[in-house]
């Protein structure tokens, strides 16, 4: 893969990737957080409502030797099964117990691996998963959904070799107006909601292989 150019979109100016921190309950665990697409970590960085400008970072990754797993070349369940290891989709009961169940059926061991590359769940995904986990999904029309959802796709930084190959271009760094790219944020996610709506109504849902089914085998 060689040497990637990724952005990170943040409220601070001040950004020092340091191994250890990051919040456990993002989507891949505790790890820095990074993109190809700059205009997607623009609105990630003014995501919040608050009215404050963000910064746009940019960084060079050395992926050589660097052990990446990458969720778009595995079963979607799997990655399914990654964000319920870190994020609610449910505060329900059912969804606690079977929760455990569908990650021990699909869930990958993650530690042996430097980056993890995969869908980042934004605001659109918790809609997929709701209803995915309440039955009203089948598995068969999930990777059309989160084609719709335009969810991005991300890099998490999990390991000191990682982080050590990781390099900021502070001459790159650059200002992100709140009101041009928190609009742009917003209106992608009403759009999101609305084509996943259609698509969860539609006859192509057969609603036949869902999440209590799956749990099954």
């Amino acid at each position: 893969m060689g040497k990637l150019i990724l952005y990170h979109g943040t409220p601070d100016k001040i950004v020092v990737p340091t191994f250890g921190l990051g919040d456990e309950k993002h989507d891949y665990g505790k790890g820095f957080y990074l993109t190809e697409n700059p205009e997607l970590a623009k609105e990630w960085a003014v995501c919040r409502p608050n009215d404050n400008n963000g910064w746009l970072h940019k960084y060079e990754l050395d992926t050589d030797n660097l052990k990446i797993l990458d969720f778009q070349e595995r079963d979607i369940l799997c990655w399914l099964a990654e964000l319920m290891k870190h994020r609610d989709a449910s505060d329900t009961k059912r969804y606690k117990m079977l929760a455990a169940k569908f990650i021990e059926n699909y869930g990958l061991d993650t530690d042996g691996y430097d980056v993890i590359k995969g869908w980042r769940a934004n605001a659109s995904y918790f809609y997929i998963a709701r209803e995915f986990v309440r039955d009203n999904i089948d598995v068969d029309v999930l990777a059309e959904l989160l084609s719709l959802g335009d969810l991005g796709i991300q890099y998490c930084i999990k390991s000191p070799i990682a982080y050590s190959k990781l390099q900021e271009i502070e001459t790159d760094i650059s200002m992100v107006n709140y009101d041009e790219f928190n609009a742009k944020y917003n209106l992608r996610d009403v759009e999101a909601r609305q084509k996943m709506r259609d698509l969860v109504n539609s006859d192509a849902n057969k609603v036949t292989k869902v999440f209590s089914t799956l749990l099954e085998r």
